[in-house]
């Protein structure tokens, strides 16, 4: 858990995309968003199901809101800036504060990927995660087919840093994952330095 303090700034924005805390006026847009994209983003996050109905969705909305003021995570809305519309979400969970580092997540709605959306999304969590938090290290954990993930860490800089076994537990089950870790410099160094880890 990271404490919460008041200089934290809610809201990221780099032009094109606005993040903020979700709202529990959310829930219809990101019911609608979790519907839309259950064959692509379903294929690798369980909860994004076709059974996600919109009580879901507002207690999402709800649970972001209290582990926000705990700092137990910090789960941003992924809006266009220009249009207002809900295009995912990114966000940091899984603190482990003694060594100032966490995970990093991120999902980009059906229709909007492919734009890179999640990759500029992840940087503007990350930045805030290194200058706002303090964090040292940030991880990102995927199932290793899944491609999409593993391209927007390596934009970002991250480095692979091998398979973890048994890493992740989903679908009742234990998979074995690709470990990827931002740490602050990561940020300002060419994607093209990390581009070989995604042939391991």
């Amino acid at each position: 858990m990271i404490e919460a303090t008041a200089h934290v700034t809610p809201v990221l924005a780099d032009g094109r995309l606005l993040l903020r805390p979700w709202r529990s006026a959310d829930a219809t847009e990101l019911h609608d968003a979790v519907r839309e994209s259950v064959a692509s983003v379903g294929r690798w996050l369980p909860w994004c199901n076709a059974d996600y109905g919109l009580q879901r969705a507002e207690a999402w909305a709800a649970q972001c809101r209290d582990d926000w003021r705990t700092g137990q995570q910090f789960a941003f809305a992924v809006r266009d800036a220009a249009s207002g519309g809900l295009l995912g979400g990114c966000g940091l969970n899984q603190f482990n504060a003694m060594h100032r580092s966490a995970n990093l997540g991120y999902w980009v709605r059906a229709s909007r990927q492919g734009q890179g959306v999640a990759a500029a999304a992840a940087r503007l969590v990350a930045r805030f995660g290194f200058g706002e938090l303090g964090l040292i290290r940030i991880e990102i954990v995927t199932l290793p087919d899944n491609r999409a993930s593993r391209r927007v860490a390596v934009k970002l800089g991250a480095a692979f840093e091998g398979m973890a076994r048994q890493r992740l537990w989903a679908w009742d089950r234990a998979h074995d994952a690709a470990v990827y870790a931002l740490v602050p410099t990561d940020l300002d160094q060419p994607a093209a330095a990390h581009s070989a880890a995604m042939s391991s």
